[in-house]
């Protein structure tokens, strides 16, 4: 039954939860508690994976979800917390970090990302699954036009964001004529508030009387 929450929250539609772990709280506390932590938050994680995936099966409402993204936050934290500690013991020790090794590199799809490296049992240059798995394509046509779509999608996206972020400060100054500029312009940077101030939009439908 730990796998479950407490009875009296099943069926309630909100759950009273506090915050997830600041990275400044968790670094106060010793490894020992940060070990024990670690396992609270890894249980509560199950138990709020375990009672979502109940809740879809007998169509009801999950109380809370942004729970479960609390908790991953929470152990993020700690995550970082303890590799800072590895870190700076490495580097008291050995001088290095003390993290694996990585770079990098380009993927299968043409695209770059960071490799961890790892040890393997057989040389590079006779591992033919680790050179099948890393072979890049990038000179292929199939490749080459995913990477066009790929680009064009991302443009897209930045597009649409900077035009949503021009229309809400339109609509901002459309509501609020005597609007903080500068306060808007530290908010939404990109938003070229210079060239909107005069626009149709954003004067609305208001009048001079005299």
């Amino acid at each position: 039954m730990e796998f479950f929450d407490d009875e009296k929250n099943w069926g309630q539609n909100e759950v009273k939860v506090g915050r997830s772990w600041k990275k400044d709280e968790l670094r106060i506390k010793s490894n020992s508690d940060l070990h024990k932590l670690w396992y609270v938050l890894l249980k509560e994680k199950n138990m709020l994976l375990t009672m979502e995936h109940e809740c879809k099966e007998q169509t009801q409402l999950f109380p809370n979800p942004e729970r479960i993204d609390k908790v991953e936050e929470s152990m993020k934290n700690l995550e970082d917390v303890v590799r800072e500690r590895n870190e700076a013991y490495f580097k008291l020790e050995t001088g290095e970090t003390g993290e694996r090794p990585g770079r990098i590199q380009t993927g299968q799809l043409g695209l770059r990302g960071y490799y961890r490296m790892t040890e393997h049992h057989i040389p590079k240059v006779m591992n033919t699954r680790w050179q099948k798995e890393h072979k890049c394509y990038s000179h292929t046509v199939d490749v080459r036009s995913f990477l066009k779509l790929y680009r064009e999608k991302l443009f897209l996206e930045k597009r649409k964001e900077r035009n949503r972020e021009r229309n809400h400060v339109m609509g901002l100054m459309k509501r609020f004529p005597n609007l903080d500029v500068e306060a808007v312009k530290k908010q939404f940077p990109s938003v070229d508030i210079e060239k909107i101030r005069y626009h149709k939009k954003t004067r609305g439908h208001r009048e001079n009387i005299c």
